[in-house]
């Protein structure tokens, strides 16, 4: 009995549950945009996480295809093996968050005992990842990561290579001069 006890003690007090999970996207994912986010358009996406401040990588697709703060989200034109496509970005939060059992407890016992609980910043922690979704459109409006395309292929290496020059570049005047 002591030995439940303590194990239950023990799992109570290092226990949590989780109530919205942030996904872990190591290199890059193709997704549905709309499940991602439900207020995306219903095209596959090209999904990365962003470790960098918010609207870098606005600054950076501006600098890189040389766009002049117009337009800088939607349509940007870009071109692989001669065939030019079109290029849409999201910027999106999710966020993980879950419920600390102990806090929670100890403030109920400290309740019922008639004292104000003072650990109520405690009963959830919040954890916040940004994600840079890329969609692609060829001239005739096909979905260019749809896994029917026929140059899906080509498109996702490119914007691979897209991905791996955000993150490693810095100054977006080298993003510019790497063109």
């Amino acid at each position: 009995m002591r030995k439940l006890l303590v194990l239950s003690l023990f799992s109570l007090s290092f226990s949590c549950i989780p109530i919205k999970i942030a996904p872990n996207i190591d290199d890059y994912k193709i997704v549905l945009a709309k499940r991602f986010k439900r207020d995306l358009p219903r095209q596959f996406a090209f999904v990365f996480e962003d470790d960098k401040e918010a609207d870098e990588f606005y600054h950076y697709v501006n600098s890189r295809f040389d766009l002049d703060f117009e337009n800088v989200e939607l349509n940007v034109p870009f071109t692989v093996n001669g065939q030019t496509y079109f290029m849409s970005f999201d910027e999106r939060e999710k966020v993980t968050e879950v419920i600390n059992l102990l806090p929670v407890v100890i403030d109920g016992v400290l309740n019922s005992e008639g004292y104000d609980p003072i650990l109520e910043d405690a009963h959830s922690s919040r954890n916040t990842n940004w994600y840079i979704l890329i969609t692609v459109m060829d001239g005739n409006f096909n979905d260019c990561l749809s896994p029917d395309y026929p140059f899906r292929e080509e498109v996702i290496l490119f914007l691979h290579a897209l991905k791996k020059e955000y993150q490693s570049t810095h100054h977006y005047v080298e993003a510019l001069l790497k063109k």
